[in-house]
């Protein structure tokens, strides 16, 4: 397939003030790599609309093409590994950071964080999942490689309405466990449910307890939340019992004692998606595409948007107003 001499981008600049929009770009324009993307459909995440808006410092050179996630079909490579027509994916691996994202109609990727598309999972699909599934998937491969079982007792997800925990839910569910959820937005009790959590608890209803440690809860938990919330799970996992922390909704500053630790060998496990290692990339895709697909992604993906409509999107998920995730057609 010949590549148009120039096509679409959104990229964000960063001399005299910030900018970002809609672009003619060329190939040439774009990030080295040996994979060349027909990209067919991307995400939103929240870091993308920082970088979008300008409210976060997310780029670390200028200018680039924004968008973390990318999914398409290979059009062209130098790399032995991908031939044309090949389906793949790419979250994270340095897109909108130091390299050219995903909101462009073709992307450049390096083939070492070019991930093939799983069978058993669409293009659409993949970019549902995006970042936050991938995030939550890694959650709980880390967990499990630190020992946890269905067996142990149910696992609690915090910031249940966010993209990452809804998919948290859902994967759990899918993967045997028994899953609960803690949420501000307790509206939402009813789809949480439908994700697939036995118990939804008012956040405005939870009490930690001051104690280093209080009644053990829950087997294990995939925090969003970090901060107090970090905190107050550490008091109340039984032992041996892992905490997947892959957010800072709440704080990033962490205020607790090493007796959950060593007395009841509690782990926190920090959760890096971005930087992951391609071997535990494809470990975790192969788990989303097979045993622990949400069953609920249709219902999870609850907008979806143009290149031309992201900067409407972007400030109502700064907001806090978006709910669920966010699909780009490209």
């Amino acid at each position: 397939m010949s590549i148009p001499a120039t096509f679409r981008a959104f990229r964000i600049h960063h001399s005299d003030g910030h900018r970002a929009g809609i672009e003619a770009v060329s190939l040439d324009d774009l990030s080295p790599g040996e994979v060349v993307v027909r990209a067919e459909w991307s995400s939103v995440n929240y870091k993308d609309a920082l970088a979008g808006t300008g409210e976060g410092k997310i780029l670390r050179r200028f200018p680039l093409v924004g968008g973390i996630d990318v999914a398409g079909h290979v059009v062209a490579s130098t790399d032995p590994r991908f031939r044309e027509g090949d389906p793949v994916l790419c979250t994270g691996s340095g897109l909108s950071e130091t390299r050219d994202g995903g909101y462009s109609e073709y992307v450049r990727l390096q083939a070492d964080w070019t991930i093939p598309l799983p069978a058993g999972l669409g293009l659409r699909e993949a970019m549902v999942l995006g970042t936050a599934g991938f995030t939550a998937g890694l959650s709980l491969l880390r967990m499990e490689q630190n020992g946890q079982v269905p067996a142990m007792g149910p696992v609690v997800v915090t910031g249940a309405t966010g993209g990452v925990s809804m998919l948290a839910i859902d994967i759990l569910s899918r993967a045997g466990y028994e899953a609960h959820a803690i949420t501000g937005k307790f509206e939402h009790l009813d789809f949480l449910t439908r994700l697939g959590a036995r118990q939804v608890i008012n956040r405005k209803d939870m009490h930690w307890g001051p104690r280093p440690l209080e009644t053990a809860l829950w087997a294990g938990a995939i925090d969003s939340v970090g901060g107090d919330t970090l905190a107050g799970l550490t008091r109340v996992i039984h032992p041996y019992g892992n905490i997947a922390s892959c957010g800072l909704a709440g704080g990033h500053a962490l205020n607790t004692t090493v007796m959950p630790f060593i007395i009841r060998g509690v782990s926190v496990l920090g959760i890096a998606s971005a930087g992951t290692a391609r071997a535990q990339r494809e470990q975790v895709w192969e788990r989303l595409a097979g045993p622990w697909k949400p069953a609920h992604l249709d219902a999870i993906c609850t907008r979806e948007t143009t290149l031309d409509e992201l900067p409407q999107v972007f400030p109502t998920m700064l907001a806090g107003g978006s709910f669920g995730r966010t699909v780009v057609r490209l």
